[in-house]
């Protein structure tokens, strides 16, 4: 038998679109934007650091980072938010998402702007610095998943629900953007005003000392835009779902409701049969039979298929710069000086983000509610996959001269569908399908896979995509094109995945979780 539905969630779920919705996706997809910055923008800067603090003109090559300090550069603020989604979204059904929301901003901004400092000039100091405010930046970023999410999932309307949570998510494609953007702006200003040769020139002063200030001022960049969202965060009450069915103040939540909506909602419990279930829910808990029955394949669904399409999402983020060199499409690095590099790098990254990554996320946004969450994911991995193996099959075809733009348009179109597919729809599919007291702790489990598989990317492409005659430092690993492959095959396992993923376009989040039902009810 299913129980009533409290009147405070029907209003909500046939609320229409108003101001509020708007006024809530751009407080939550602020903390996105700057996720999105921090997180990829040190990929922009790798190399740079790598010429100040690890060249040695005896070689032919500028310097690069050693593969150990690369890997926790790049991987460092992957750990951070791992561990961040799941305390945060733990914390977040048991103390409320509100209650956390606003530290995970100050988080990020303080971090933001510490991690452009060091305690020295020195290699190890700096980067020992860096790496240590990266972790906590990340804490913060993983935080900003299952609240963001959960926040926006119970605020929204059923009709709209999907698009919502994925007009926040893209935020991240903005974020990505901006960081490119910034970072050619840095560049070019500091490489005008600081004129310096090629590294093929000379080799002490194709990196200027003041290179050492550019990479700092693209890192604390990312701080202002979390700053600024502050007050708002703080402003919006906690929501009508998790205070009525988690704290189980349904006046509380009414009253909330009635402010946001602009409209007067009052629970008349004498008119609802078996009123007394509205606030008697359900209380089984995460490791519990009846969790496992109602949910457990679909946390191991969202979990699984969160961690295949983040190994090829963040690899394929995090290493663009060198597999575009390897392709060609960035000049070799001994006939720039290090800030005509980094410039080089955000030109590509810039006509990437705009071509194939923004346009992703905002298909998702346009098409969730009309396709639905289940076709979307399963196009995305299949298209990816097949894009992989296109790139894959014939590599050597697209990295021999003037075949180099077909190479990057088919790497463009796996960053299109991974946004309009599996990078958008994980992000969605676990803050609807889990009831509202776990909500925010699954959300962050199955995120938590997904930076798990980002770990994985992150250290395993780096080292497997070494070639016969890998970089100084490297042993020899599978190459580029095996490693491909490697990624074509993680995508077609996420597709085979999404097949226990339920569809929830169009459904209240009781009736996905079936809170409505009576607990010996499947």
């Amino acid at each position: 038998m299913a129980r009533p539905q409290l009147n405070v969630l029907t209003i909500l779920d046939a609320a229409r679109t108003q101001w509020y919705h708007f006024r809530a996706i751009v407080i939550a997809g602020m903390g996105f934007f700057t996720d999105a910055y921090d997180l990829f923008s040190i990929s922009l800067i790798a190399k740079l650091l790598g010429r100040i603090y690890y060249s040695d003109p005896s070689y032919e090559s500028p310097g690069h980072l050693p593969p150990n300090v690369s890997a926790a550069v790049n991987s460092v603020a992957l750990c951070g938010t791992l561990a961040g989604q799941l305390f945060f979204g733990w914390l977040g059904d048991r103390v409320g998402r509100k209650s956390v929301y606003g530290f995970t901003l100050i988080l990020m901004t303080i971090c933001s702007i510490a991690s452009g400092l060091s305690f020295s000039y020195k290699p190890k100091g700096v980067i020992t610095t860096l790496c240590f405010f990266r972790f906590w930046l990340g804490f913060g970023v993983g935080g900003d998943y299952p609240l963001s999410a959960t926040i926006m999932s119970e605020y929204a309307n059923k009709r709209t629900r999907g698009a919502f949570i994925a007009a926040v998510f893209a935020m991240q494609g903005i974020g990505i953007l901006f960081a490119s953007i910034v970072s050619l702006i840095v560049s070019a200003a500091f490489n005008k005003a600081f004129k310096a040769p090629s590294y093929a020139e000379d080799r002490v002063h194709s990196t200027v000392p003041e290179a050492d200030y550019a990479w700092r001022i693209i890192l604390m960049f990312g701080a202002f835009p979390a700053a600024v969202t502050y007050y708002w965060r703080m402003k919006m009450p906690e929501t009508a779902r998790y205070t009525a069915l988690v704290a189980n103040n349904i006046k509380k939540a009414n009253e909330d409701m009635s402010k946001v909506l602009q409209m007067e909602i009052v629970e008349n419990f004498e008119k609802v049969p078996g009123h007394d279930q509205v606030i008697n829910r359900d209380t089984w808990g995460l490791f519990s039979p009846q969790f496992s029955k109602r949910h457990g394949l679909h946390l191991i669904a969202t979990t699984s298929t969160w961690f295949f399409v983040d190994i090829a999402f963040y690899s394929q983020n995090l290493f663009q710069k060198d597999i575009f060199s390897k392709v060609g499409w960035i000049p070799k690095a001994e006939t720039m000086n290090s800030l005509e590099e980094v410039y080089h790098i955000s030109c590509a990254q810039t006509y990437l983000a705009l071509c194939g990554t923004v346009p992703g996320y905002w298909f998702t946004v346009a098409f969730v509610e009309t396709l639905g969450r289940f076709w979307i994911q399963f196009m995305g991995f299949f298209m990816m996959t097949v894009f992989m193996l296109c790139l894959a099959i014939p590599y050597h075809h697209w990295i021999s001269p003037g075949h180099h733009t077909g190479f990057v348009v088919m790497y463009g179109l796996t960053f299109f569908f991974a946004n309009f597919g599996p990078n958008t729809t994980t992000f969605i599919i676990p803050a609807e399908i889990f009831p509202a007291r776990l909500r925010s702790t699954c959300h962050g489990i199955s995120a938590a896979c997904g930076k798990a598989g980002a770990i994985v990317g992150a250290f395993g492409f780096q080292y497997a995509s070494q070639e016969h005659t890998p970089q100084s430092g490297y042993r020899k690993g599978i190459g580029l094109r095996n490693s491909l492959f490697v990624l074509a095959t993680c995508n077609f396992l996420g597709m085979v995945m999404t097949l226990f993923v339920p569809e929830t376009k169009g459904k209240s989040l009781e009736e996905i979780t079936r809170e409505n039902l009576d607990e010996n009810e499947v």
